[in-house]
């Protein structure tokens, strides 16, 4: 990120890496970096943008190493992330996790897809209780970025987007 000198764009939950490679693309003056767990997954993605780099990682270290790093990225994406949906793992959601605050407080353009709407409306209400207004919308797709985007249009899925400005304020808890 340092050698590249360019303003950051980060994709957690990338999966496979095609939503970070759509998004190196759409920006070629930032650098783009897609997180995922999945060794598996990540290496399906053979050719990547000069721009983009792919990493196996947790995205609750990274989000915290980036914040203590001082990291603030133009835009941070979360597409279709498991939206866990028994009761007994709502802990492990994104918008319920202890790492939410730190997720906010890195700032910069936030974008959640889902097809759950519950999902979408669930992340609205912690937007809300951390004073961000927040609504979540029908989202119309012509061209689809990542696997599960293309899946669930494709079934007819409604689609789902919150999509938020962030400020970067202290991280203290909610």
């Amino acid at each position: 990120l340092e050698q590249q000198r360019k303003p950051l764009l980060l994709d957690s939950y990338c999966g496979t890496g095609e939503s970070s490679v759509w998004l190196a693309q759409q920006h070629p003056d930032c650098a783009v970096i897609g997180i995922d767990k999945s060794s598996a997954r990540l290496s399906k993605q053979k050719r990547l943008p000069e721009n983009c780099l792919l990493v196996r990682a947790d995205t609750d270290d990274i989000w915290r190493l980036a914040h203590d790093a001082g990291w603030q990225p133009r835009q941070h994406t979360l597409l279709y992330p498991n939206p866990w949906p028994k009761s007994e793992h709502l802990k492990r959601r994104i918008h319920t996790s202890p790492l939410f605050p730190t997720l906010l407080a890195l700032g910069g353009k936030l974008e959640l897809r889902t097809n759950w709407r519950i999902y979408a409306e669930e992340f609205c209400a912690a937007l809300k209780i951390a004073e961000i207004p927040a609504h979540a919308r029908k989202l119309e797709i012509n061209q689809p970025i990542t696997a599960f985007e293309r899946k669930y249009a494709g079934a007819g899925q409604t689609l789902w987007q919150v999509a938020v400005r962030l400020s970067s304020p202290p991280l203290s808890p909610l």
